[in-house]
C-alpha cells in the first residue's frame, strides 16, 4: 500500500512540473477516430466549456480535427 501511495505521489509531482514547464496536456483519440469530441478534450482539459469547444470547431462538424485542436490550444482558448 505504501508503495502505491509513493508512485501516485511521484507521479502527481511529474504531472505538475510538467505543467509547470508549461507543456500542454494530452488529449487522447479514445475511439481512434482521428478526431476528438467533446469528452476527449474535457479529460485533458477539465475546464473545456460546450461553448468554447463550439467555438474552436470551425468546421462545425461536432468534433475537433487536430488542426482544430491545436489551434484552440495554440490561442489560450483551453485552459489547463
Amino acid at each position: 500500500m505504501k508503495k502505491i501511495a509513493l508512485v501516485l505521489a511521484a507521479s502527481a509531482l511529474t504531472a505538475t512540473t510538467a505543467f509547470a514547464e508549461g507543456e500542454a496536456p494530452v488529449v487522447a483519440d479514445a475511439d481512434g477516430n482521428t478526431t476528438f469530441s467533446l469528452a476527449e478534450v474535457q479529460a485533458a482539459y477539465a475546464n473545456v466549456t460546450e461553448e468554447a469547444f463550439k467555438a474552436a470547431d470551425a468546421d462545425a462538424s461536432g468534433e475537433l480535427s487536430a488542426e482544430e485542436l491545436a489551434a484552440a490550444v495554440e490561442a489560450g482558448a483551453f485552459a489547463a
